[in-house]
């Protein structure tokens, strides 16, 4: 009796074996999207725009594959804190030297640099390595009305 090579042998298992979908770096489409913050909670604006970053909003999501989108903040200076945040909360900066700590509140970085404080949020939610560095490019802030992505055509979006 002849028998059949084993890789040869069909069974029943192989059949209906599922394929997980993987997203590939260069196969995913990338929209742009406007953001009005203006009156927006800090927190709240900036778990939206990460995961429209990450891609989480898509089908095609992959964990390791960037499929995010563009996101272009606009009234940034205009963005809310709840309770005594702008008074209370702190940022700290080190310069690398000695005696070289900076800190300020929440309140004199919204007056000094609206955008990065916006920008300190988002990125601690994103990933701690080069894909979450690349996704935080994707984000573009602007402290007023007017940003210069209007040739890219984005889609406005409510949080």
């Amino acid at each position: 009796m002849k028998r059949a090579h084993p890789e040869r042998v069909r069974r029943s298992y192989d059949r209906d074996v599922m394929k997980t979908f993987q997203a590939k770096p260069g196969e995913v489409p990338r929209n742009w999207i406007v953001v009005d913050l203006e009156g927006k909670t800090l927190g709240r604006a900036a778990t939206a725009i990460a995961q429209i970053l990450r891609g989480k909003n898509k089908p095609e999501y992959t964990p390791h594959v960037d499929t995010g989108d563009f996101v272009v903040a606009i009234n940034a200076a205009k963005i809310q804190l709840t309770g005594n945040k702008l008074r209370q909360k702190r940022y700290y900066h080190h310069s690398g030297y000695i005696g070289g700590l900076r800190s300020f509140t929440a309140q004199e970085l919204l007056q000094r640099k609206p955008d990065e404080l916006l920008r300190l949020a988002v990125r601690g939610m994103l990933s701690k390595n080069s894909l979450g560095r690349r996704q935080l490019k994707k984000l573009k802030i602007y402290p007023a009305a007017e940003h210069p992505h209007a040739a890219q055509q984005p889609a406005a979006m409510e949080i």
